[in-house]
Order: structure tokens, then sequence, then C-alpha cells
């Protein structure tokens, strides 16, 4: 677009306060902006109240063009949450300790300005996004969004085990703490689940985790035939016994899909212990799936915990998510 096309437009930030150096984005943003010919830039800082939705809200009724969300995995959400279907591009500058949509989105990491100049002077994208309309032990139903990956089980027990601390001074290897803190407690649990519409199937897991996309922080491809923009959820049901089952799964994650997937032969060698994989971590495929519990289990979205839940039907969105990425 040329700069007279853009008179017109402006963008609004939403931003966490504790995860940004306001000074250091204000001036970034201002001189991408100024640069690209847009009008002054409205302000909107989340809080313990309103972690986005809100101020994005505000921002789409103020007519904003584009709405920058600066902070961590949980504001990204919360504003591409308000954001759905509604047509208006979403920008991320990454301020937090996963930033999980912008690594799978090869968006820069730790540089403020290379990321506002995508903002200004990239390409839009439209994504799905991941909705998950869940009972929870109260016996409530919520629907939420997600933009990367919800999880049952173990998963959202680590995240609720992760110290905040240790988040600040590590970064996303604190989860690793989390996992060995809920590891000992941990407790494989009854499910009934159904792809697709398909039968429903029972299983006895330890976790089960719906991707939107499929990497994770320190470049892990957790599911890696899981993409964007294809309207289809990868699921991971994760049913190992005992230490012997989690190596299983880790060598998986780590070896299989991080170096062997990457050749022929690799794939090969995959195929040939696909079966012995698959009693550990079974992986499926489809446009929504239900889970119902026999007991409410902890639930997780993008890294924030969501309580109990005792049952959820999730589903991609195709396409109702517009976002900004590199040219």
């Amino acid at each position: 677009m040329s700069a007279s096309e853009n008179l017109a437009q402006h963008a609004a930030v939403v931003y966490n306060p504790v995860k940004v150096d306001l000074d250091k984005l204000r001036a970034s943003v201002t001189a991408a902006a100024r640069a690209a010919g847009w009008d002054e830039t409205q302000w909107l800082e989340t809080s313990v109240d309103d972690v986005g939705q809100a101020a994005t809200k505000q921002a789409l009724d103020a007519g904003a063009s584009m709405v920058i969300t600066a902070g961590g995995d949980g504001t990204v959400r919360a504003v591409a949450e308000a954001l759905r279907d509604s047509g208006v591009r979403m920008a991320i500058v990454p301020s937090g300790t996963g930033n999980l949509l912008a690594r799978n989105l090869v968006l820069p990491l730790g540089n403020i300005d290379a990321a506002t100049a995508i903002a200004f002077g990239g390409v839009d994208r439209a994504i799905d996004l991941g909705v998950a309309s869940v009972t929870t032990d109260a016996g409530d139903v919520e629907e939420h969004v997600f933009l990367v990956m919800a999880g049952l089980g173990l998963d959202a027990q680590m995240i609720a085990n992760t110290r905040d601390d240790l988040k600040k001074q590590v970064g996303w290897l604190a989860y690793v703490d989390g996992v060995a803190r809920a590891l000992p407690k941990a407790r494989p649990f009854r499910i009934r689940y159904s792809v697709a519409g398909r039968v429903d199937r029972p299983a006895q897991v330890s976790a089960i985790l719906v991707a939107n996309c499929g990497l994770l922080p320190g470049n892990l491809q957790f599911l890696p035939d899981a993409l964007l923009d294809d309207g289809i959820l990868d699921i991971a049901v994760l049913q190992p016994k005992g230490v012997l089952g989690w190596l299983t799964i880790w060598r998986r994650v780590t070896w299989e899909n991080g170096v062997l997937r990457r050749s022929a032969v690799g794939r090969r060698m995959i195929a040939a212990t696909e079966s012995s994989n698959e009693r550990v971590m079974t992986t499926l495929r489809g446009p929504d799936i239900r889970i119902a519990l026999e007991h409410a289990q902890d639930f997780e979205l993008d890294g924030d915990e969501f309580g109990l839940v005792r049952q959820a039907r999730l589903h991609a969105d195709a396409g109702a998510l517009i976002v900004r990425v590199a040219a």
C-alpha cells in the first residue's frame, strides 16, 4: 500500500505492562507507523481484570485497521479471541516466555524493531483458530479460543506447577521444573473421545493434547503435521506406562520429529517403529474432537490454566484470524 492509501488507517497496540518495555515499544511503533504513513496509534493497556479482550473490542470500536499485541501468549490469545472473524489483522511483538504463535509464524523474537517493521510492512495471512467449548467442574459452559495447543491432564498440571519467578529467570526452561513437579502426582484417567463425529472410543490416558500448530519452545516439533491453515486439529493421546513410556515419547518428539523426518531414510526408520510408538502416543487428525472425562481434569490453553473441566468439544475455525507475517 502507498502512504496515501494508508492515511485513514490507524493501529492500536494492546500491551501487557508487566511484559513490555513501554518506552522502547512506543518509540519503535511510532517510527514504523510514521514511515508507513499511518495515523496516530491508539494505546491500550491490559490489566488483571482485562487480559486483552475488552481492550481489543475498544480498538475495534475506534476503527483500528490493525491490532498489535505486545505481551505473552495469554495476551496474544485474548486479542485473537476478540478479533475472531472480524477481518481486522493482528500483528505480534513477542514479549513473553513461550511466544508460541510467534515461533510457529517464524516471527522475530527479542527484536522489537524487526517485529514492528513486519506489522506495518509485512503481508496478511489467514490462519485457523482453535475453539474450545468446555463444561467446568462447577457445571458452567465456557467458550475460549486457542492458537497453538489445548491440553488435558499432565500437560495442564505442568502449567499449573510452573513457577512464575522461575519463568522470569530462565524463560521456557521453567516448564521442565513444572514437569518434574507434576509427574509424581500424575495419575492416568479415563476418557471417551470422538474425532469428526465418529463413534466414541474409550481410553485411559495421562494427557490429551489438541494442536492448531505443532512447534513448541526449544524448537520441539511435537506434532509436525499440524498446520495453522488447514482447518484441521492434530491430536496426541498420551498413554505412557512408567519412565520408559515417557522416554519413548521424548525420543519421538526430539529425535524422530526433529531429525529423522528430514530425510527419506529417516522416515523409513520412523515407519519401522511406528507400532511401538503408537502404544504410548497415538496421533489423530480431524476438524473437531469431543472429550468426556470420568473425573474432572486440569485444562490449559496456550500455556494458561483454565481450571478443572468435565467435558470439552474442540474444533478448528478455519481462516478466522488474519495475522501479519514477513513478506
